[in-house]
């Protein structure tokens, strides 16, 4: 029996369908896009196909609505950013923008209609500290954690504790490298910052465009939790059809790359799930080049089981049986994939005993 996608999915491979949608179906369509974040990229679509003027008047109006809203933000990162080059300045240091900074840094086609949330930010992990003096004196506080998790971000974690802006509410993340360093893949952040590049904001740069999309790959597909994930699929597909056509010999040397990070799982699955959700194409050839790096087959069909759900809007219309144990199998896998079980079975034995018996003076602040 041929699985059944939700309609999300089938206007997201193919957006020229919607105009034969009832209202009925459009208005499953809206709420269906709202929980995934993709209302504007929804609008990005109708445009493509020259039909939101077509539109009901109910439909446009949110789709515009939503339009405005990505393009505000779009703004906002744009902001933030130079506040973020400005801060840095005075300690000689350039950022390198990651994911949804880094698009809108570039002007790149998938930031076009895009939600943001915080900004993330890599430097080199001995300027580290100075990044971070440098952010307080410019009115960024670090999260109000306890003493452990604010220990156990800065010893095992990738990025410091997020750092948020004392009069703009804005969040950025802070990192010294794209995963822990206990994480059972290893990718080297010099080798990233080598090959970093000037943007479009001044005074920042961003990851190589390869590099770029396994950053991408690999934090979907190392993540634990997925509100955002059919979104940061929607971005993964975008920069593939971006790139392949901008960057010379871009297949080979993405495969090239992945292996010389060690990253070619999550790229496996970065072009598995684009492919299979989202009809992306991948030459046949890059499949040929993977096999060595596909997953055993129970494994793999084990993880379509799980990606198949997880991936889905947070919306009853696309919930099975078996979604919320997809979306739970997935948070424990993402725990195995940072850190080896000498190091995970004492925090989450730590964590639970927080939760059980909470230390009064410090209050139970929220960490990983």
């Amino acid at each position: 029996m041929a699985k059944q996608w939700p309609l999300l999915v089938l206007i997201l491979r193919d957006p020229s369908t919607a105009m034969a949608l009832t209202q009925s179906q459009w208005d499953l369509l809206l709420r269906q896009a709202r929980h995934a974040d993709l209302l504007a990229h929804l609008h990005v679509l109708m445009e493509t196909q020259q039909c939101v003027s077509k539109l009901s008047a109910g439909v446009q109006q949110q789709l515009i609505s939503a339009r405005q809203l990505a393009a505000k933000q779009v703004s906002a990162v744009q902001w933030e950013v130079d506040c973020i080059v400005e801060a840095l300045r005075s300690a000689e240091i350039e950022p390198v923008l990651l994911k949804g900074a880094a698009y809108v840094a570039l002007e790149l086609p998938v930031a076009r209609g895009r939600l943001f949330g915080d900004v993330d930010v890599l430097v080199a992990r001995e300027l580290i500290e100075h990044a971070e003096r440098a952010f307080l004196l410019h009115g960024w506080l670090s999260s109000d954690m306890d003493t452990y998790d604010q220990r156990y971000y800065r010893r095992w974690m990738h990025e410091i504790p997020p750092m948020r802006h004392l009069k703009r509410g804005t969040v950025m993340d802070l990192h010294h490298n794209i995963l822990p360093d206990t994480a059972r893949l290893k990718p080297n952040p010099a080798k990233l910052l080598e090959n970093a590049c000037p943007s479009k904001i001044a005074g920042a740069r961003v990851l190589a465009p390869i590099d770029m999309f396994l950053h991408s790959a690999t934090h979907l597909f190392h993540e634990g939790e997925f509100p955002h994930g059919l979104r940061d699929l929607v971005d993964l597909d975008g920069l593939l059809t971006y790139l392949a056509v901008t960057q010379h010999d871009f297949w080979p040397k993405l495969i090239a790359r992945a292996v010389e990070l060690d990253l070619t799982r999550p790229l496996f699955y970065a072009l598995r799930y684009c492919s299979r959700l989202l009809h992306s194409s991948v030459p046949t050839l890059v499949w040929t080049e993977l096999e060595a790096h596909r997953p055993p087959p129970a494994l793999l069909t084990l993880m379509d089981a799980l990606f198949d759900r997880a991936l889905m809007p947070e919306h009853a219309s696309c919930e099975t049986l078996f979604s919320g144990m997809a979306r739970t199998a997935l948070y424990v896998r993402s725990h195995f994939l940072r850190m080896p079980l000498s190091l995970l079975l004492p925090h989450l034995a730590h964590k639970a005993f927080r939760r059980r018996f909470p230390d009064e003076s410090e209050g139970e602040k929220t960490g990983p």
